[in-house]
């Protein structure tokens, strides 16, 4: 088990098509724009369509939520475009 701190969810579209698990890395570190040092572990939950972003501190989180205003796109490779809410989440442990 783990606790769900310094953690950013993403979670897309649930009528937008599947993503795999090298775009949404690939999405991360172009859109998201958070290098890999930063990210410290990514649980996907693809029956919510989720993604959960655990980073090293609770300000790459602010900061993150700060610039994209909690919301940020998604595009994919067909050009449909997608909101992806972005959100801190919540403390517990999974």
């Amino acid at each position: 088990m783990t606790e769900r701190i310094n953690t950013l969810v993403c979670t897309f579209d649930p009528a937008s098509p599947c993503i795999t698990a090298h775009d949404i890395h690939e999405w991360i570190y172009v859109t998201l724009r958070l290098p890999d040092s930063d990210v410290h572990t990514l649980q996907i939950n693809g029956f919510r369509r989720q993604v959960y972003i655990k980073v090293t501190n609770i300000e790459i989180v602010q900061i993150v939520l700060h610039k994209t205003g909690g919301q940020i796109e998604y595009k994919y490779p067909t050009r449909q475009v997608s909101t992806v809410n972005l959100a801190m989440a919540f403390l517990g442990i999974i």
